[in-house]
C-alpha cells in the first residue's frame, strides 16, 4: 500500500471517527459477533478507505466500526487481508500502520487456529505468548518506513501487562485460558500431517494464517500488542476429520459467549489503566 494512500486514510478516519481509540481489535475468521457489542457505533466499510481492497474470505466483514466498548474507546477491524488472497505485506499491514498513525495505543488480536498442542480442544481460546514466522517474509522487508522500527526486538512480542490483564479478564469470567505459541503459515490449504508434526515439534501449540505480520508490524511501531487464538479443530493428522472453513465459522458462533466476556473484561481494565 502507497505511503500517499495510508495518509488519506488516516486522514478520511480521523474525520469520521468520534474520538482518538486506545485500543483497535482485529476480528478473525467467525469472530466478526464482537463488532456488535460496540456502542454507539460508527460503521466505515474498507470500500471507502483509500488503498484498500474488499475481503474475500467468509466470516471477514470488510469494516470498522468505532464506538466504546466498556467505557472504552475503541476501534474494530472486523475481517482482515491474508497473504493467500495475494495481497502484498504492506496491505496485509496497513490497518496496523494506520491504528498506529491515529494513536492507538493497544492492539488486540484474534484468530482462527488448528490445533497443535493435543491440550487444546476445539473450543479453547488460548492467550499466545509467542509465535513461529512460517511464513518465511517478514512485513518489514523494503524500504523503511517512517515512525517504525528497522529492526525491532521481538524477545517480547506479546505484552506482558496485557496478558497479565487478559488473565483476569478470563478469571473473573470463569474462562480457562492457556497459553501457547502460535504459527503463522502463508495458506489458503490446511496443512498437510508433516507439516503439523514439524510445527508441534518447533514447539507450536496452534496453527494459523494472519496475525504474525500484524504483531511484527505493531511492535515497530511502539505498540503494545495482546493476540487470542480461538481453537477451532485439531490439525490435520491429529484429528481424522478433513478441515473445513464451515467448521472454523461454527466454532466462532459458539464460542461466542466466552469470547465477548473476555475482550469486554480486557478492554475494560485496559481503559481503567493509564496505559
Amino acid at each position: 500500500m502507497e505511503a500517499t494512500s495510508l495518509k488519506d486514510a488516516v486522514e478520511l478516519l480521523r474525520t469520521r471517527l468520534p474520538e482518538t481509540p486506545r485500543v483497535m481489535g482485529v476480528l478473525g475468521s467467525g469472530l466478526g459477533f464482537l463488532a456488535e457489542s460496540v456502542e454507539d457505533p460508527v460503521s466505515i466499510p474498507f470500500s471507502e478507505i483509500p488503498g484498500f481492497p474488499v475481503t474475500g474470505v467468509a466470516g471477514h466483514e470488510g469494516r470498522y466500526v468505532a464506538g466504546r466498548l466498556e467505557g472504552c474507546p475503541v476501534l474494530i477491524q472486523s475481517g482482515r487481508f491474508h497473504v493467500y488472497e495475494g495481497h502484498s505485506p504492506a496491505v496485509i499491514v496497513a490497518p496496523v500502520r494506520i491504528a498506529a498513525a491515529l494513536g492507538v495505543e493497544a492492539l488486540l488480536l484474534t484468530n482462527a487456529a488448528g490445533g497443535v498442542n493435543r491440550r487444546f480442544r476445539p473450543g479453547t481460546i488460548v492467550l499466545l505468548d509467542d509465535h513461529l514466522n512460517l511464513m518465511w517474509r517478514s512485513p518489514l522487508s523494503g524500504p523503511v518506513v517512517e515512525g517504525e522500527e528497522r529492526f525491532p526486538d521481538m524477545s517480547a512480542p506479546y505484552d506482558p501487562e496485557l496478558q497479565r490483564l487478559a488473565a483476569e479478564a478470563a478469571a473473573e469470567a470463569g474462562i480457562e485460558l492457556p497459553r501457547g505459541t502460535y504459527a503463522a503459515v502463508t495458506g489458503p490449504s490446511y496443512e498437510t500431517p508433516a507439516e503439523v508434526r514439524m510445527i508441534e515439534r518447533m514447539g507450536g501449540d496452534a496453527v494459523g494464517m494472519s496475525t504474525v505480520p500484524e504483531v511484527i508490524t505493531a511492535r515497530a511501531r511502539g505498540m503494545r500488542v495482546v493476540a487470542f487464538s480461538l481453537i477451532t479443530n485439531l490439525a490435520a493428522g491429529i484429528s481424522p476429520e478433513p478441515l473445513s472453513h464451515d467448521e472454523v465459522m461454527e466454532a466462532g458462533a459458539e464460542a461466542r459467549p466466552r469470547f465477548e466476556a473476555l475482550v469486554r473484561g480486557l478492554v475494560r481494565r485496559i481503559g481503567g489503566s493509564a496505559g
